[in-house]
């Protein structure tokens, strides 16, 4: 794999709010399109070599998807019949972007109906009044991609270990996360007084780890993992590698992404992380120790394609 580049939020933080305004759009796109699966699993994108898509959804029989490509900067709306509409990814404010995705969506015959308000995030504006959002790097963007881009094979090597029911490495739109979560097949009750997000994503025994870029309330870049329901005495556990470990602030452990790029080997440092905590929430839990394969059935995918 290539180097790690350094990511600091400070540096970024304006671009990535724009971004993720604009990504918000393109996800409600297929959150109103598409069939409401559990766990909210309808709803993510997932990773291409550019970038991100919706895979492919329908609108009055017509065929299309949604790409955001983060090396050439604009989003496609392809249609199986061959048409292609581009929405530029540009320095300008997100409500320019949110009318000229909409009116390129409408020259295709495509209306869809959403809640044009963007979710998981603090002082939330409609997308249609998105002034205060106006910042785009490509330098940023592009760098923020190439990460996502290496932890999504990693986040691939941990998956392909569970022999029980498992996401695919997916982005959530909302908290703007790569992600995968691990199911014991148990159910579990939501917590008292949950939204409508939390109802219906933690009706199930889960644990999940992934990577986010930061935002206002912790400004760095980590990866994560958390259990639900929290098993008591959890934040004691003592995880692997140094320097992670529970975080108060966030409720869940964390492994912070400047403390991975300097370390000797980033990769491995990446998935002790998330076999480590997964051991912690599992034991805790009493998940059955066999829907872990042995971790000498990993294929690695940044030693050229070959099991160790």
């Amino acid at each position: 794999m290539s180097g790690w580049p350094e990511l600091p939020y400070d540096a970024w933080k304006d671009t990535l709010d724009t971004l993720h305004m604009n990504v918000q759009i393109v996800g409600k796109v297929r959150l109103s399109l598409t069939p409401l699966e559990p766990q909210w699993a309808n709803v993510p994108l997932y990773l291409t070599t550019r970038g991100l898509t919706t895979t492919p959804m329908a609108y009055e029989g017509l065929v299309f998807a949604i790409d955001v490509d983060l090396i050439d900067h604009h989003v496609a709306i392809q249609t199986v019949d061959g048409h292609t509409r581009r929405v530029a990814l540009t320095a300008r404010p997100v409500a320019d972007f949110y009318a000229d995705f909409i009116s390129n969506l409408g020259a295709l015959g495509i209306k869809p109906r959403f809640r044009p308000i963007p979710d998981e995030v603090d002082n939330p504006i409609p997308f249609a009044d998105d002034t205060a959002h106006a910042a785009y790097d490509p330098k940023w963007a592009n760098r923020f991609w190439r990460v996502l881009s290496q932890v999504d094979l990693l986040l691939k090597a941990h998956r392909s270990r569970f022999k029980g029911r498992t996401t695919p490495v997916q982005f959530f739109w909302g908290s703007f996360a790569l992600a995968n979560t691990r199911y014991s097949g148990r159910p579990a009750e939501p917590p008292p007084g949950a939204g409508l997000i939390a109802r219906l994503s933690e009706d199930a025994e889960q644990i999940c780890a992934g990577f986010w870029p930061g935002h206002a309330r912790f400004p760095q870049g980590a990866f994560f993992s958390y259990t639900y329901p929290k098993p008591d005495g959890i934040e004691q556990r003592a995880i692997e590698p140094a320097g992670a470990g529970w975080n108060s602030d966030l409720g869940e452990f964390a492994l912070l992404y400047d403390d991975v790029r300097r370390s000797s080997s980033p990769e491995d440092a990446i998935l002790t992380f998330f076999e480590s905590s997964y051991a912690a929430g599992a034991q805790l839990r009493g998940w059955d120790p066999a829907l872990v394969a042995e971790s000498s059935d990993i294929l690695r995918p940044w030693n050229n394609g070959s099991a160790s």
